[in-house]
């Protein structure tokens, strides 16, 4: 059993080397169809993570809504 979570927690801090996570209520801006995303957890590839915040932000929500 100590194994079987060692090498869980392996595989999540290797995960964690790629990503980064993102915690907040967070929207996507709506299609032309009017669907969105809504999140409170992302997760972000770290080589996109500097301009998430342009395209997924909080002020989306207001909007949607």
């Amino acid at each position: 059993m100590k194994t079987l979570i060692g090498l869980s927690l392996l595989l999540f801090l290797t995960n964690c080397s790629v990503h980064s996570v993102k915690i907040g209520k967070k929207c996507t801006t709506a299609d032309a169809d009017g669907s969105f995303e809504k999140s409170f957890i992302w997760f972000v590839d770290k080589d996109t993570a500097r301009t998430f915040d342009n395209k997924i932000n909080k002020s989306n929500c207001k909007k949607n809504t």
